[in-house]
């Protein structure tokens, strides 16, 4: 693998600790700055509001810069962010901080996927993009138990701007080691939206909306299961999540090879793995290790799902995949939401605890069905095609490969 995938690995390490961070420093945040743990959770939606808008739009305003510049113009705004939030007099400035940092979010992960599968050839462009996505998995395993414990012990100031330094050391990795990939004359805005409206590429990011919301329905109220159901201490908390990180590794690892293989069977078999944890959670949250085990296969089967989901709307968006990958991690930050609120909905509602889990079940399955519809509409001769994501020049070579689709299970 090429090392400017390490690169993006640790764009990505950066970003996914500054997004869920927040949750374990909501108590020190909220004391510090006079407001409520509540109100305070307001923070978690501004950064999810960042990613949702800043995804299409900064691709849309990046469509014509060399994408080696736009990787840095992005972690650049990403780390003013951080910067922002951690000198931020007040909560209202903090809220603009996560929000501006939340902006590149999208549009990173989606060029950034671009980027990485045309390093490589074609039969390891999955591969690629999930060793870049192994820099969000290892940021739950490492970056966000540590940095929560860092604004326990120095404040919560002090974690964002150790973010705010992993995103210049992330700037000066993508400045060393990406080569310089040029964007291809014939693509443009309209090219790129008319890519974004095409039938698979909108039932792809419906499946992401659904699909992934199972996830977060549990993973958002995971450190009250430890605490009300398992049975844990509060000090267990971080050990839970890390366990949580450890499976989505093990998952982000699992699915490059498998996708390469076999699109659509990995995409179907992550989902329905997934409906099954979730429900089994259910139960196995009442025994303590049985638990453990769970949130672990949870983690490694729910991250399985986002390889396969962001390989198909780049194969589907065909020669302009790159808004429409960056819109894929709207669709992912809307089932953050989705799933954190239908989850909360449900404990409110006093159904206890352990119902978020038959919540996420639910949702999960409705994506499952959404993929499979999309599933027999992509046949030959409905006009959708097979395809592949541009193969592996470095120097921008855009050619796309009409060859066996993953996205068809070849």
């Amino acid at each position: 693998m090429p090392l400017a995938l390490l690169a993006l690995a640790i764009s990505a390490f950066g970003i996914g600790t500054t997004e869920f961070v927040m949750m374990g420093l909501l108590p020190q945040v909220a004391d510090d700055l006079g407001t409520s743990v509540p109100t305070a959770g307001h923070l978690v939606s501004a950064y999810a509001i960042g990613v949702v808008v800043g995804a299409p739009l900064l691709t849309a305003l990046g469509s014509r810069v060399p994408r080696k510049r736009m990787l840095l113009l992005l972690m650049a705004l990403f780390t003013v962010g951080n910067l922002a939030s951690a000198l931020a007099p007040g909560f209202g400035w903090l809220v603009a901080g996560r929000v501006l940092a939340g902006l590149p979010h999208g549009a990173f992960f989606g060029l950034g996927a671009v980027v990485a599968a045309r390093l490589v050839r074609e039969d390891r462009q999955a591969r690629a993009v999930a060793t870049m996505f192994l820099g969000l998995t290892v940021a739950n395993i490492l970056g966000v138990p540590a940095a929560t414990l860092l604004g326990q012990h120095l404040g919560w100031r002090a974690t964002f701007l150790v973010v705010s330094a992993i995103g210049l050391l992330a700037m000066a990795a993508l400045a060393r080691l990406v080569p310089p990939v040029p964007v291809d004359g014939r693509q443009g805005l309209g090219r790129e939206v008319r890519a974004l409206g095409r039938p698979q590429v909108l039932l792809g990011l419906l499946t992401a909306v659904f699909g992934f919301a199972g996830v977060f329905a549990v993973y958002s109220y995971l450190a009250s299961m430890t605490t009300e159901v398992m049975g844990f201490g509060d000090s267990t908390v971080t050990v839970v999540l890390a366990l949580f990180g450890l499976g989505m590794t093990g998952g982000a690892l699992a699915a490059g090879p498998l996708t390469d293989r076999a699109l659509r069977p990995t995409l179907y078999g992550s989902l329905a793995a997934l409906v099954l944890a979730l429900v089994a959670f259910r139960f196995t949250v009442h025994v303590p290790w049985l638990a453990l085990v769970t949130v672990v296969v949870l983690g490694a089967v729910g991250f399985m799902t986002t390889t396969p989901l962001q390989m198909l709307v780049m194969n589907k968006a065909k020669d302009a995949p790159t808004l429409a990958s960056a819109s894929n991690h709207s669709a992912f930050n809307l089932a953050n939401a989705g799933g954190a609120w239908a989850g909360g909905a449900a404990v409110a509602a006093g159904w206890g605890w352990t119902s978020p889990a038959l919540v996420g079940a639910a949702l999960t399955a409705a994506g499952l069905l959404i993929a499979a519809v999309a599933g027999l509409l992509d046949r030959p001769g409905t006009g959708e095609g097979a395809s592949r994501i541009v193969a592996g020049s470095p120097l921008g070579d855009e050619r796309v490969t009409e060859a066996a689709s993953p996205a068809s299970g070849s």
